[in-house]
């Protein structure tokens, strides 16, 4: 299995990651960890996640993700595992925290303290704001809406917050999703000019349908050429999704869209062709 440094970061993962939102939804606990224990086994170290998982999301089935996620942890060495989580953002879910998902110092804090206890760990690895706090187009919409304008939090009280967590030991590293060329370059600015935590990772929607990345985001690391630092075609790392009963495994491969049927499970691989396709969501990890 390939070792990668995530962006600048120190953490070395796999460049399979092993994506688990379908875990406490389509599958049981028991299936989750039966996931789990395949991917270690084949070497990969890197697990992706959220507060909000399962999908789709519900206020019966939020946090079951972490929670199973947690007491397979436990059984670990923690050291082995690269762990990444998300925090929801502001106006999609009225369930969690009451819908105050804002990226203020109580909301992150908050969130941090919460995933912390269902993964039933100290601390994550890598710490995600899971869509904008500000009004984007973002899971398949494209249009910008300027009627819904509301207000958000600044990108400086967002990097403060999230700079005590670093420190205090509960983060050790920040990403983006679902993030904006704007939004990536004020993250960017703002950490550099007051000395805050860089961005490590975005992690965008991007498959053959989606080609939203190619609008704006590509032409990001070629105008600040720090921000990537491994890229391949279109100036990204392409990450192909294949899709099984029990998880979604993210695969960076240069060559066409393929499942990898070898990486999967027994009882897994009946899908066919056309259903594989179907089925292809695709997330980008795109190291910075």
């Amino acid at each position: 299995m390939k070792f990668v440094n995530l962006g600048k970061s120190d953490l070395r993962v796999t460049s399979v990651c092993l994506g688990t939102m379908t875990f406490g939804q389509q599958n049981s606990e028991a299936e989750a960890h039966e996931q789990l224990d395949y991917a270690f086994a084949q070497g990969i170290n890197f697990i992706d996640t959220a507060e909000m998982y399962p999908v789709p999301p519900k206020a019966e089935t939020t946090g079951a993700t972490e929670r199973i996620i947690g007491t397979w942890l436990k059984h670990q060495a923690r050291d082995r595992v690269v762990l990444a989580t998300k925090a929801a953002g502001a106006g999609r879910i009225d369930w969690i925290r009451d819908g105050t998902l804002t990226f203020d110092r109580k909301n992150l804090r908050a969130a941090v303290e919460s995933s912390l206890a269902r993964l039933q760990t100290d601390y994550i690895d890598l710490y995600q704001l899971h869509w904008p706090d500000r009004n984007v187009p973002t899971f398949g919409q494209y249009q910008f809406e300027p009627e819904k304008e509301r207000a958000f939090v600044s990108f400086l009280e967002t990097l403060q917050a999230l700079d005590e967590l670093v420190k205090e030991g509960k983060i050790r590293h920040i990403g983006l999703s679902n993030e904006t060329p704007w939004g990536v370059m004020q993250f960017l600015q703002t950490a550099q000019a007051h000395g805050l935590p860089r961005i490590v990772s975005i992690q965008n929607a991007y498959s053959l349908l989606n080609r939203t990345w190619e609008l704006g985001l590509a032409n990001t690391p070629a105008t600040t050429p720090a921000i990537v630092s491994r890229c391949r075609c279109w100036r990204i790392r392409p990450w192909h999704l294949v899709f099984c009963r029990a998880s979604i495994w993210l695969i960076p491969r240069r060559r066409a869209v393929q499942p990898c049927l070898a990486l999967l499970p027994s009882g897994t691989r009946k899908l066919t062709c056309p259903q594989r396709l179907l089925l292809m969501l695709s997330w980008l990890a795109v190291t910075t």
